[in-house]
C-alpha cells in the first residue's frame, strides 16, 4: 500500500517546482529616483509585460529576469525634447548613442518634420539625401512614425509637425505671405497631423522657409494645435541681437493661441548678447506667473551646430537652397555676401558673426567625398590651405558640396549654461541624431552632444560640478518633458506606467565625446528598458527594438 503522506509530499514538491515566476523582471536593491523630483528611496521594481506592476519589497517574489541594482540609481527613461534622429533611426534603429545615456523617447520636429510631404517635396528630399539613403515610403507625419515603429526601433518616437514643412507643402519656399486659402490648407494639414498623433507645431524661425512666416501665421497654426491639446515649440527668430523681441513673439503666440509654448535650446548667441539671459529668464518667469505655460529646453555645450548657410540673409535663400546655390555663383553676389558675412545685421541672425572668428567655426559634414578631408578642421584652417579668405572659402565649399554644410559654431558661455540648467522649467534636448560609431555614421563628424548630452548632465554637472541635485536633474530629464508633452503613463516610475526604466551608477556615469573625437559612447548606464523590454543589459545593447510611436493628446484612432 502506498504511503499517502509520501504522495502528498511528491505532489507539493512538483507544484512548487512548476510555479511560474510572478514577474517578468524584478530590479532589486536599487535607489529609486521616481522622476517626481523628491528624495530617492530604496525599493524593488516588478515589471510585467510593458508595465510597472509594483514598487516595494519583493524579497519573497521571483521573476524570469532579475537584476541586482545595488549601489545604482533606478530612474524613468529620459526624454530627448529635440531629436534629429529622423534619418539615423531609419538606417540603424538601435539608437545606440542615446540609449546608452538612458534616452527612451526621441521627440523630433524642429521646424522640419518627416511629413506631410507632397510629390514635389518627396522628389527633392529623395534627391537631396546624403550619406544615409532610403526610400521615402510615406506621405504624412503619422505614416513616417508608424514606419519607424514597424521597421523596428529600440527607443520610443514622437514628433511635432514642422511649421516650415507645412508651409513648404502649401506655399513653397518663397518669401511671401500666405493667402487666406493657403492658410486654410495649412491649418487643415496641422489638424491632420494632430489627429495622427503629432505633439503640436514646431518652428525654426531663424531659417527659411520658417523665417518667412509671420507671427499672425504662427498664431493661426497654433490655434489649431490648441484645439487638439498640443503645444508650440520654437527655435526663436533670434537668439542674439533680437533675442528679447523673439522671446516676446513666442509669449504672444502662447497668449493669443491659448497654447503652451517652449523655447528650443534656450541660449544667448554672441558675446555682445550673453548679458541678455538674465532678462530673458525674468520675462519667462513673469509670463509663467501670469498663467502662461512657457518652458524651455537646452543642450549642455557652448557650441551649437547648424548649416554654414546661416551666414547668409534669409532673403538670399528665397525659393530654397537651389536658388541660393545658383546665386552664390554670381560674382557680384559673392562679393556682396563676403561683406555681409562680416556684418552684424539687426534684421536677421548672422551666426558666423556671432561666432566671432572663423577659428570658432568647425566643419562637421560634407556630401562630396572629395571634401570630407576637411571634416574636423576649422573654417580658418581650410581657408589657409586654400589661400583664400574664410568668407570666400565658405561660399566655395557650399557651392562645391551643393549642401548647406554642417558646422559647429562656438558662440555661447558656460555661465549661462549653468543658469539655464537650474531653472525648474528647463528640460534637455540633444539637437542631434542618435548614432553608432560604425559604417555610414563614420563618414561625418557629429557634434559631441550626439553621444554625451544627457550623460553630461548626470556626470559633469550633477556629480562633478554639483550644479543641481540628482533627483532634480532626473525630474528635468523625465517627468518635466512628459508633463509638458501631456504624455500619459510616461516620465515617472509609478505603478501602472509604461516600464521605460534606466539603471545607472551615479558615481561612474560619464560622457566621453569631444569635438576632436565625438563618436565615443557614454558610460555608466548599465541597463535600459523600453516598454518593459531590455534594450541595454549590463552595458551591452540587446538588439531588441520594442520602441513605439508615442502619440500626442489630439490623436484620433481611425
Amino acid at each position: 500500500m502506498r504511503n499517502p503522506l509520501l504522495l502528498l509530499l511528491i505532489v507539493a514538491t512538483t507544484l512548487s517546482c512548476t510555479t511560474e515566476p510572478k514577474y517578468d523582471t524584478i530590479i532589486r536593491n536599487g535607489v529609486i529616483y521616481d522622476g517626481s523630483g523628491d528624495k530617492p528611496f530604496s525599493a524593488d521594481i516588478g515589471i510585467n509585460g510593458d508595465t510597472i506592476a509594483v514598487i516595494g519589497d519583493l524579497g519573497n517574489e521571483t521573476a524570469t529576469n532579475e537584476i541586482d541594482a545595488t549601489g545604482k540609481a533606478v530612474s524613468p527613461g529620459f526624454i530627448n525634447m529635440l531629436s534629429w534622429a529622423t534619418e539615423s533611426l531609419i538606417h540603424d534603429g538601435r539608437s545606440q548613442s542615446d540609449i546608452r545615456q538612458g534616452v527612451t523617447l526621441e521627440v523630433m520636429g524642429e521646424g522640419t518634420s518627416m511629413g506631410p510631404l507632397n510629390a514635389k517635396m518627396k522628389t527633392e528630399w529623395q534627391n537631396g539625401q546624403g550619406d544615409i539613403r532610403y526610400k521615402i515610403a510615406w506621405n504624412t507625419l503619422g505614416e513616417y512614425l508608424k514606419f519607424l515603429e514597424n521597421k523596428g526601433v529600440s527607443c520610443n518616437v514622437a514628433s511635432f509637425v514642422g511649421a516650415g514643412t507645412v508651409r513648404t507643402y502649401v506655399v513653397g519656399e518663397d518669401n511671401r505671405e500666405a493667402t487666406a486659402a493657403e492658410m486654410d490648407s495649412m491649418r487643415l494639414l496641422v489638424k491632420q497631423a494632430m489627429e495622427e498623433g503629432a505633439m503640436g507645431v514646431g518652428s525654426s524661425l531663424i531659417y527659411p522657409p520658417d523665417f518667412f512666416a509671420s507671427t499672425k501665421e504662427l498664431i493661426a497654426l497654433c490655434t489649431e494645435v490648441s484645439r487638439h491639446g498640443g503645444m508650440y515649440i520654437s527655435h526663436l527668430r533670434s537668439e542674439g541681437n533680437n533675442l528679447d523681441e523673439a522671446v516676446e513673439e513666442l509669449i504672444t503666440i502662447a497668449r493669443e493661441a491659448k497654447v503652451p509654448a517652449e523655447i528650443y535650446h534656450i541660449k544667448a548667441v554672441g558675446k555682445d548678447n550673453w548679458h541678455k539671459m538674465d532678462g530673458v529668464i525674468r520675462r519667462i518667469e513673469k509670463a509663467r506667473s501670469e498663467g502662461l505655460q512657457v518652458t524651455a529646453d537646452m543642450y549642455t555645450y557652448v557650441a551649437g551646430a547648424t548649416g554654414l548657410t546661416s551666414a547668409f540673409p534669409p532673403s538670399l535663400q528665397d525659393g530654397g537652397f537651389g536658388k541660393l546655390w545658383q546665386r552664390l555663383q554670381e560674382p557680384a553676389i559673392r562679393l556682396q555676401m563676403q561683406k555681409i558675412m562680416r556684418s552684424n545685421p539687426e534684421d536677421w541672425e548672422n551666426l558666423y558673426y556671432g561666432a566671432g572668428t572663423p577659428e570658432n567655426v568647425l566643419l562637421l559634414g560634407f556630401r562630396q567625398d572629395s571634401l570630407k578631408k576637411f571634416i574636423g578642421k576649422t573654417l580658418a584652417e581650410v581657408a589657409k590651405l586654400r589661400n583664400k579668405s574664410p568668407e570666400e572659402t565658405a561660399i566655395d565649399l557650399i557651392v562645391q558640396d551643393s549642401t548647406r554644410i554642417d558646422v559647429a559654431f562656438f558662440f555661447m558661455t558656460e555661465s549661462n549654461l549653468k543658469k539655464e540648467m537650474v531653472l525648474p522649467w528647463v528640460s534637455f534636448g540633444s539637437d542631434a541624431g542618435s548614432y553608432t560609431p560604425e559604417g555610414v555614421f563614420l563618414k561625418s563628424q557629429p557634434h559631441p552632444r550626439s553621444y554625451g548630452n544627457f550623460a553630461r548632465v548626470l556626470g559633469h554637472y550633477v556629480r562633478d560640478k554639483k550644479i543641481l541635485p540628482l533627483e532634480k536633474a532626473i525630474y528635468k530629464l523625465a517627468k518635466l518633458p512628459a508633463t509638458n508633452l501631456r504624455l500619459k503613463k510616461r516620465g515617472e516610475l509609478k505603478v501602472g506606467n509604461y516600464a521605460d526604466v534606466v539603471i545607472f551608477d551615479p558615481e561612474k556615469v560619464q560622457d566621453h565625446a569631444t569635438f576632436d573625437k565625438p563618436q565615443q559612447f557614454a558610460t555608466g548606464v548599465s541597463d535600459v528598458f523600453v516598454n518593459g523590454t531590455a534594450v541595454l543589459k549590463n552595458g551591452e545593447h540587446t538588439n531588441a527594438k520594442p520602441g513605439r510611436f508615442v502619440k500626442g493628446p489630439g490623436y484620433k484612432d481611425k
